[in-house]
């Protein structure tokens, strides 16, 4: 039985959601970061296990045709994967497991967890991820110009997701966040999993 709850939060580009993902984690020491399989070189400052699980294509596409992968992706001639065990063996722990990923993936882990929460993360306004973007100093013109017409297909599935999160203040979207997972850990199938003692008298005749 799982008796942790999935997390599956996504976003556009620029709308804060890695800065979110970290603070939440810093303070809910019973949330933990899934960290997905790629077969793309390490960056600068980046480390196996860590950021992603470093590995080659020969092994990434053996672990696919094992049924590893809950869900993978190519992207930009990289494999990315996010490993089916090992989600099932944290949440049947106990563990609350989160995986920052975008829509398409979001809507394959729905399909094989429907119990998942998951959580979009908005910005306020087109101009205000333009101006996050730019303010990194990390993209050209042209590549800031292509996140931006990306996000406006990303954000056109925003309804499909349980929640959604407009971090126009961090603080506030940070509360938010954590008000979502904390409602979450109170639905029924995870009260129960998580104490089967109260509701013993269920199984009564």
């Amino acid at each position: 039985m799982l008796v942790g709850t999935l997390f599956i939060i996504s976003a556009p580009s620029g709308a804060g959601k890695t800065t979110l993902v970290g603070r939440l984690l810093a303070d809910d020491p019973q949330v933990m970061h899934s960290i997905s399989f790629t077969t793309r070189a390490p960056r600068p400052g980046e480390q196996d296990g860590r950021q992603y699980h470093f590995i080659d294509v020969q092994r990434f596409l053996a672990m696919r045709d094992r049924g590893e992968f809950a869900e993978w992706a190519e992207v930009h001639d990289n494999f990315y994967g996010t490993s089916r065990p090992w989600l099932e063996q944290g949440m049947r722990e106990g563990r609350d497991m989160l995986l920052e990923i975008d829509w398409q993936g979001a809507q394959q882990m729905r399909r094989q967890f429907p119990e998942a929460v998951s959580i979009f993360v908005l910005p306020p306004s087109i101009a205000e991820l333009e101006r996050r973007l730019r303010d990194r100093g990390a993209d050209s013109e042209d590549v800031i110009a292509r996140r931006v017409a990306a996000a406006f297909g990303e954000m056109r599935h925003v309804g499909e997701f349980d929640f959604v999160i407009i971090n126009n203040d961090l603080d506030m979207a940070l509360g938010e966040l954590k008000a979502a997972v904390r409602a979450s850990r109170l639905r029924f199938p995870r009260q129960r999993a998580r104490h089967p003692d109260v509701f013993r008298f269920l199984d009564q005749d």
